[in-house]
């Protein structure tokens, strides 16, 4: 749905409070009959709900649950409360739709104080206390419950289960619209990242793929027998953030620990031929990180790392401290795989040194090691994946928005994008009081994924500079998961440029516009 299509439906949204005005009191010569529900797909069982409900009175209020109480999947809801708004508004039974951002319809029956309040059939047993409130209710004011009959029943959570809808696109629009800015805005912060200063503090990694093909197995023991054909080592960790912030444009300085081997030199040279500033630390008492994948046609079969993961020494941890003391930067970027730097000890003196007024970036990885994205309190951004929220929260079970609440409020940083792997963002910003809608949903923008392994380090690049050079921080989110987006379609981690970003925007745009 575009602009002007949103724009035909829109007078139909309203507050509670605006809608209770436009009604009247009761009594009224019209009769008035409301219905709540998630609406999260609309299905036939919702119309036919609606236009039964519509046939007992002369104005129907739809009513939807606000993002923030969904809570019957981990993933929910599929579509934003904004969209879900405009779907129902689209309908021509719907007089008025409001969303509800209370936990239950409630306090909004007693404010608009409906004629009738229609449920489903399957609540006519009377046994949700949910229901039995709701019930009291609209007794108190003379209302009437209406239960519509039940000869045909969907399933939203059904319905997105057996097949998502593809709506990136819809959501992708209909966020820029609310924020204020469009396409357009995308392509003039791709020409602002440049010459901003990004100081990256973290741990390198050497990522290496030995590719072999296979020739088969041992007759006597379970053994697997490939064939060496060549290998391929990439700077990942720390070095990939670093490599993708200075393809975006930025100023980079890096500092580092690095062992004293053949590794330590091919490191040097790569991010110094990429134009990153290099502030390496040598500890000849630790080898040079590196994780070996051994492939046979696509399929990873093991993976061999050479790693020790002791903490650095009070020597190097207070090079580091100068470092981050002494360079000038815009922008400090501690990024946390737990192979020496960052640990419950040095992370409070590290986040200690750095100078007032820097804008402050985390990133701290669970994957073999078990970092803790809460350690990096008050940052300006942080940008963990699910599991890593669960870990820091001790969190197995909650859904996803409560859960990035939790960490949201936990962490008291000023933005939270928290990765969801090939389910696109959410992203958390600090809001005013009376704002419904402190989180945006993003879709994935992978055309493909080739080796999502670097996804997150190309969105930490283009979300931090993105949002230093506007403070938008939506406008951050899209940008760093569309280069996100990028790095999945691609084998190994290289650094994502802004020309493959401005690209996926035109393609995007492509289909908004045909959309």
């Amino acid at each position: 749905m575009d602009a002007q299509s949103r724009k035909l439906v829109s007078h139909k949204i309203k507050t509670a409070q605006e809608i209770a005005a436009l009604i009247g009191p009761r009594p009224r010569k019209k009769r008035v009959i409301m219905c709540h529900g998630t609406f999260d797909v609309v299905h036939p069982g919702h119309v036919r709900h609606l236009l039964y409900a519509k046939s007992k009175a002369d104005i129907l209020v739809a009513s939807l649950t606000a993002d923030a109480h969904i809570l019957k999947a981990a993933h929910r809801p599929f579509v934003p409360q904004d969209l879900r708004a405009i779907n129902l508004a689209a309908l021509e039974a719907v007089d008025y739709v409001v969303i509800d951002p209370n936990p239950t319809p409630v306090e909004n029956l007693k404010l608009i104080q409906p004629d009738y309040y229609a449920k489903g059939y399957e609540y006519a047993g009377g046994h949700n206390p949910k229901t039995q409130e709701e019930i009291s209710t609209l007794e108190s004011f003379g209302g009437e419950v209406l239960f519509t009959p039940g000869d045909i029943v969907y399933s939203s959570s059904r319905l997105i289960e057996s097949g998502p809808p593809d709506i990136g696109i819809e959501k992708l629009m209909m966020l820029m619209e609310g924020e204020g800015f469009g396409f357009a805005e995308l392509y003039r912060t791709l020409d602002k990242l440049k010459g901003i200063r990004v100081h990256v503090v973290g741990d390198t990694i050497v990522d290496s793929l030995t590719h072999c093909s296979m020739i088969g197995g041992m007759t006597k023991t379970p053994t697997m027998s490939v064939l060496y054909e060549n290998k391929v080592d990439y700077v990942g960790g720390a070095g990939i953030v670093a490599k993708h912030l200075r393809a975006a444009g930025a100023d980079v300085t890096f500092s580092t620990v690095l062992g004293n081997d053949p590794l330590k030199d091919f490191v040097l040279q790569d991010l110094e031929k990429a134009g990153v500033k290099m502030r390496a630390i040598i500890d000849p008492t630790r080898p040079t990180t590196n994780k070996n994948a051994i492939v046979a046609h696509d399929y990873r079969l093991l993976k061999i790392d050479t790693v020790d993961n002791r903490s650095i020494s009070d020597k190097v941890l207070n090079e580091f401290r100068h470092d981050i003391a002494e360079t000038q930067a815009d922008i400090t970027c501690f990024s946390d795989f737990r192979h020496g730097i960052f640990n419950r000890m040095t992370v409070p003196r590290l986040t200690e040194a750095i100078p007032p007024g820097r804008m402050r970036v985390a990133d701290s990885q669970v994957a073999s090691r078990w970092g803790n994205i809460l350690e990096f309190k008050g940052f300006d951004l942080i940008t963990p994946n699910e599991r890593e929220a669960r870990f820091a929260l001790g969190d197995q079970d909650s859904a996803i928005r409560p859960l990035a609440t939790a960490l949201f409020e936990q962490a008291h940083c000023k933005t939270l994008i928290l990765k969801l792997g090939d389910r696109g963002v959410l992203t958390y910003r600090t809001r005013p009081p009376d704002d419904l809608a402190p989180v945006a949903a993003l879709d994935s923008f992978a055309n493909k994924i080739v080796d999502p392994v670097g996804a997150g380090d190309a969105l930490l690049a283009y979300a931090t500079l993105a949002l230093f050079a506007t403070g938008v921080d939506v406008l951050a989110a899209i940008l760093g998961n569309i280069a996100a987006g990028v790095e999945c379609g691609r084998e190994g981690n290289e650094p994502v440029t802004p020309d493959s970003v401005h690209q996926r925007i035109q393609e995007l745009e492509r289909v908004a516009n045909l959309a």
